[in-house]
């Protein structure tokens, strides 16, 4: 449901699988702490065991930080790849975001409660452990990055709750990087300008590389 404004473009050129992620809409929490690391390991076996063959992959937010690490661990599994709005180190947060008291706006609260069997009281159980797992958690390094050998597009807002210089170090350590940085936006691009995300993810996805005229990095 956070793809609303984004499923029909993505679907008239794709067969979209939406995997949810542990503790996340219909699924329900897990006992003991909630990892990127696992869900992460959750998303390999999707892969393998459902899709079947390498396949784009596309994470949002706390997702990107999914798909960053499935492609890490298992590049063979991942054909393209399109990172928005996550860091590949929790240092890459802008100030505030992770270190305060775990917080969720409102239709957050009511999205949960409407589909998640553990019921909405449970969620601040979730934030809770999300929160724990933002301090530590991921922490890749530039030369892990550098594992990730298929084209990988950075996407971010220009007012994003990723800090942008942190995007631009994850372009640079990518070696087939890409970066779109979307104008007038925030953490919440895909909704704000929709139209324009989805353009620039389905000719990513769909397009080749065009032959730059005065390139300084991709020579």
């Amino acid at each position: 449901r956070a793809f609303g404004p984004n499923m029909d473009a993505w679907s008239k050129n794709f067969r979209v699988y939406t995997p949810e992620r542990r503790g996340h809409g219909h699924t329900p929490d897990v006992e003991g702490p909630i990892r990127f690391a696992d869900m992460a390991n959750d998303t390999v076996a999707f892969i393998e065991n459902i899709v079947g063959a390498p396949c784009p992959l596309l994470g949002y937010s706390d997702g990107a930080i999914v798909a960053l690490l499935t492609a890490v661990s298992r590049p063979d599994l991942v054909s393209r790849l399109v990172v928005i709005a996550g860091p590949a180190h929790h240092n890459g947060w802008y100030p505030g975001v992770i270190d305060g008291p775990p917080e969720a706006p409102e239709f957050m609260y009511s999205m949960y409660g409407e589909v998640s069997p553990d019921g909405i009281d449970h969620y601040p159980t979730v934030l809770g452990k999300m929160a724990a797992e933002h301090l530590i958690a991921p922490s890749l390094s530039s030369q892990e990055l550098s594992r990730i050998v298929c084209r990988t597009l950075v996407m971010v807002a220009d007012d994003d709750e990723v800090r942008l210089e942190h995007a631009i170090d994850m372009y640079r350590a990518l070696p087939a990087g890409e970066l779109a940085v979307v104008p007038g936006t925030s953490h919440g691009l895909l909704v704000e300008k929709p139209d324009l995300c989805n353009q620039l993810i389905i000719e990513f996805l769909t397009g080749d590389p065009v032959e730059t005229l005065a390139p300084q990095r991709r020579k």
